[in-house]
């Protein structure tokens, strides 16, 4: 009886998943009496970069906290500058101490 084996290396079956992509999904939930106190629902995706891009899946190039060149970083630099207008003008308004004024 012979039986045809195929060899797979870890690179082969490496590049076959990033190449197809593999979707492991799972949910926590704790109950107490039929009241659900927390559910944790956790979804993992493991792709190449492109067959990821092909799925629409870009969120490390909008993430303000992974790229320079993603949306949101001109807002947060707006923000960040207004609240530091905001908080040089409360310095300057702010009522001295009798023992600074002498």
């Amino acid at each position: 009886m012979v039986h045809a084996v195929e060899a797979n290396t870890l690179a082969d079956i490496l590049e076959r998943v990033l190449d197809k992509g593999v979707v492991i999904a799972g949910d926590i939930k704790i109950k107490l009496v039929e009241v659900e106190l927390l559910t944790i629902q956790i979804r993992l995706l493991i792709a190449s970069v492109e067959r990821a891009k092909e799925m629409g899946i870009d969120w490390w190039e909008t993430s303000p906290f992974l790229s320079s060149k993603a949306k949101g970083n001109g807002e947060q630099k707006e923000l960040i500058d207004a609240l530091k207008q905001r908080i040089e003008k409360l310095e300057n308004n702010v009522i001295r101490s009798p023992e600074e004024v002498e």
